[in-house]
């Protein structure tokens, strides 16, 4: 079992369940080595956004609101502090906002940049793993360390039932190295 092939099975598994949408950056045009694990999901479940992480997230929510699974996809935790604030402020407090009335489900998918064969600099290959468990109480952070864990993770994220939401964060080196 590879990490890559894991991330594949999972994005084709998660494809499969009609409420399912992909969006984010490099979803639906190459640009980044999640974009190879989605090359078998329908064009039509899959959503390509410009630079704009915090509107993803906001869109991510409403998504969610409205019934849908959205699966958002930032590359990196760089780029996913940009939308801090539609995460921490709104996805993670709607349900204790409204009192359990609302518990939108979001899938957020996002990486640990890749270091080898080059290393991208500093603002590429952060971890906030630690940073999101302290700051939500209604959304679980899963790091994928191992091949093993992959599927379980997405597939338990789609499944859930308990009003939260996933971050799931892969690591970019992983997927050539493990």
């Amino acid at each position: 079992m590879k990490y890559f092939d894991e991330l594949k099975r999972s994005m084709d598994y998660l494809a499969r369940d009609p409420r399912v949408m992909f969006l984010g950056q490099a979803v639906a045009c190459p640009g980044t080595a999640m974009t190879n694990t989605l090359k078998d999901v329908p064009d039509s479940r899959k959503l390509e956004l410009p630079v704009c992480e915090e509107l993803q997230m906001g869109m991510s929510t409403g998504l969610a609101l409205a019934g849908l699974v959205p699966v958002s996809v930032f590359p990196r935790w760089n780029f996913l502090l940009l939308a801090v604030n539609q995460v921490v402020n709104h996805l993670d407090k709607l349900k204790t906002m409204s009192g359990g009335g609302y518990a939108p489900k979001v899938i957020i998918r996002t990486g640990i940049g890749s270091e080898r064969p080059l290393h991208p600099q500093h603002q590429h290959v952060g971890d906030f793993t630690d940073a999101f468990r302290a700051m939500c109480t209604n959304i679980e952070v899963i790091r994928l360390d191992e091949p093993e864990q992959v599927f379980p993770a997405y597939r338990k994220a789609l499944e859930r039932e308990d009003g939260m939401s996933t971050i799931v964060v892969e690591y970019g080196d992983y997927y050539n190295e493990k």
